[in-house]
């Protein structure tokens, strides 16, 4: 890679593609929470089968206050509690804050998607020598996994790995 992200590794358990990419629209724009919990175990697994599950905290990707209030929830929220239950790690929903409201990263050519989010997140300093696994629901570009993860090792996290439930292809 010529620019690799910031973090020790990014695991996704599927393909942003056919019945996953359906599930996954449903859970994010028609209030299909019930889905948090069963995405939750296809992350675990994946971690399990890398083997690496020792983490201080599991971090959602936040969204900007205004967003979560238009729709009424955060899905990486839902599926970060849901995850850090199953692996006995504690939830942390404030160590980052996104600082304005962006334009949608699925609405941008792929050019556009890094220059939107680079410095939309802060970090706060609780993240200090902690080891954080960052939680979102898809990936495409990586590029809001580097803006948070960069945010998180400017406050002085010492590890973060992301997981998401699919990556395009």
């Amino acid at each position: 890679m010529r620019d690799p992200l910031p973090v020790g590794w990014t695991e996704a358990w599927g393909h942003y593609r056919g019945a996953l990419e359906r599930v996954l629209h449903a859970f994010k724009y028609e209030r299909h929470d019930f889905f948090a919990a069963p995405l939750a175990a296809l992350i675990e697994s994946t971690l399990r089968a890398r083997g690496d599950v020792a983490f201080d905290a599991v971090a959602p990707v936040p969204m900007h206050r205004s967003k979560v209030r238009r729709r009424g929830y955060n899905q990486a929220e839902l599926l970060a509690r849901a995850l850090a239950r199953r692996l006995d790690t504690r939830f942390e929903r404030s160590l980052l804050t996104k600082r304005s409201e962006t334009p949608a990263q699925s609405k941008l050519a792929r050019a556009a998607r890094g220059v939107n989010v680079r410095r939309a997140f802060t970090a706060s300093r609780r993240t200090e020598g902690l080891s954080i696994l960052l939680i979102d629901d898809v990936t495409t570009t990586g590029e809001t996994i580097r803006a948070c993860a960069n945010a998180l090792l400017r406050a002085g996290a010492a590890r973060v790995c992301a997981a998401v439930v699919a990556k395009t292809v």
